[in-house]
């Protein structure tokens, strides 16, 4: 049984009871070694990425076709039975975490590329496939899909178009929502739903804007046709040092103010950039305070131009040292770091608390000063990575989660990080959504009015409320509660959501 440690007998009656409906109820759909529900079958689906917040699901269904995609949908519908999607459990919010008196639906089987069409540049794929084999299906027609996590090795399609997710050259590209033409899935009913068209527009309300970040609470996902862009002839990356954050701030606004619109714009901060060199050893500049990676694509004559005058730019900027790539393999290795951060923060602490939010590009220097401030404030050291041409921060708090202080102080910090930037003029999420992770922030970012709206959406196409419930949208409730413990000084934690 998947029960929390404080649960009563009479709780753990209802969940054997709801457990037992459960499975006779899915078995008529799955076979065996499609249904788990014994503990150490479920344990690995009880978080995703953010690892701080854990609950076992009482069953995991992992479908094989659509058809039995849509039993279970209808099963857990006729039961009242919650939902919870999963892809790949790479996700950094808590969005794919179960619900403990509910189904997790995994799709890691619905891996398939259904069609490359190298004529009209699109590809249909299955919510499973992973990112990175979108770009190597369409390689050999001289295309790939560009929108690029740091986990597009792993991360699945399904799960960026939840997400919205973006990557080192959404700067140029866009993120999910920009290069998605049509998302094809199913409501909490069963029903077939789609979103978007092939061709340039669609008929009816355009509701692919609101599907794409929706992280899985108004449907299921099943197919994706995403746009393919051609493979630019060359790319080169500058490497740019900074002794001193404000000038590589004001560095990052001035290449934009320029009318430059980068492939790629990243900056990373000394700690960051000493953990990433010590684990890929891309060349890096230890002796920085920042260091930008600023990329540009296209022609060669185009990628020479733009090289030039970004360089220039830096310059005049305070760059104390510019390196430029000279082939692919350095090109490459000077994105190792950045496309590494992760792991190599988990080399240098225990655990991590990966932040998530956005800010005015001016005000990058303001924001990192601001979180060395916070170092001291809360006792934690932060190492800071940045897509930094559309203020998307990626602060990494490394804490050790064995130690309960710790894990509270890093959660005040990672609220003080959001909410600074929301006094910024940013928002409480940038491409990692909201989940459990951001729900206090989001009290803080929208009005009690604004959330009803947003609830509003999710009961237009969720009535019960059992897609992913309890994620992303606060309740009235919870931000008077968060309201309360901030006039007190305090911090409102998760209280239904068990801990390490």
């Amino acid at each position: 049984m998947n029960a929390p440690l404080n649960a009563t007998t009479e709780d753990l009656l209802h969940r054997a009871s709801l457990q037992a409906s459960i499975v006779q109820a899915l078995s008529q759909h799955l076979p065996a070694h499609a249904l788990l529900y014994q503990t150490e079958d479920t344990t690995p689906y009880e978080c995703d990425g953010l690892s701080a917040y854990r609950l076992r699901p009482l069953v995991v269904a992992l479908p094989e076709t659509e058809a039995q995609v849509q039993a279970v949908l209808r099963s857990c519908h006729a039961l009242g039975v919650p939902v919870v999607a999963r892809g790949a459990g790479t996700g950094l919010s808590g969005g794919a975490m179960p619900h403990a008196l509910g189904v997790t639906l995994s799709l890691a089987k619905f891996n398939k590329i259904i069609q490359i069409d190298a004529h009209s540049r699109t590809a249909r794929v299955q919510c499973g496939v992973r990112n990175l084999a979108i770009s190597e299906a369409a390689a050999p027609y001289g295309l790939y899909y560009a929108p690029d996590p740091s986990s597009q090795i792993a991360c699945t399609i399904g799960g960026n178009v939840a997400e919205n997710s973006g990557g080192v050259h959404c700067l140029k590209y866009g993120l999910t929502l920009h290069n998605v033409l049509q998302v094809r899935g199913l409501t909490i009913e069963g029903e077939p739903i789609t979103f978007g068209a092939q061709a340039l527009d669609a008929p009816g309300y355009d509701l692919l804007s609101v599907v794409v970040g929706s992280e899985g609470m108004l449907s299921v996902t099943l197919e994706v046709l995403v746009k393919l862009v051609p493979k630019p002839q060359l790319a080169r990356c500058i490497m740019a040092s900074f002794d001193d954050v404000r000038k590589a701030g004001e560095a990052v606004a001035a290449v934009i103010a320029e009318g430059i619109i980068p492939a790629g714009l990243e900056m990373m901060d000394k700690p960051m950039t000493a953990a990433v060199e010590d684990f890929v050893h891309a060349g890096y500049d230890l002796s920085a305070e920042a260091i930008l990676l600023c990329e540009s694509d296209g022609t060669p004559e185009e990628v020479e131009e733009e090289i030039a005058r970004m360089s220039t730019v830096l310059r005049n900027f305070g760059a104390t040292a510019i390196a430029v790539s000279q082939s692919e393999a350095e090109r490459l290795r000077f994105w190792s770091g950045r496309k590494n951060a992760f792991p190599a923060s988990g080399r240098i602490s225990p655990d991590y608390m990966c932040m998530d939010s956005t800010i005015p590009r001016k005000r990058l220097a303001d924001i990192l000063l601001a979180i060395s401030e916070m170092e001291k404030k809360y006792q934690l050291r932060c190492a800071n990575v940045f897509h930094a041409g559309d203020g998307n921060l990626h602060p990494l708090i490394l804490f050790d989660a064995n130690d309960p202080d710790q894990l509270r102080r890093c959660e005040l910090f990672g609220a003080d990080i959001l909410e600074t930037s929301v006094a910024m003029g940013g928002t409480v999420t940038g491409e990692h959504g909201v989940g459990v992770e951001k729900l206090n922030s989001m009290c803080v970012q929208f009005s009690p009015e604004e959330n009803e709206q947003m609830f509003a959406v999710k009961r237009a196409f969720d009535p019960q409320g059992l897609l992913n419930p309890g994620k992303v949208i606060p309740t009235l409730q919870r931000c008077a509660e968060y309201g309360k413990m901030l006039v007190r000084g305090g911090q409102i934690k998760h209280p239904d959501l068990p801990r390490f």
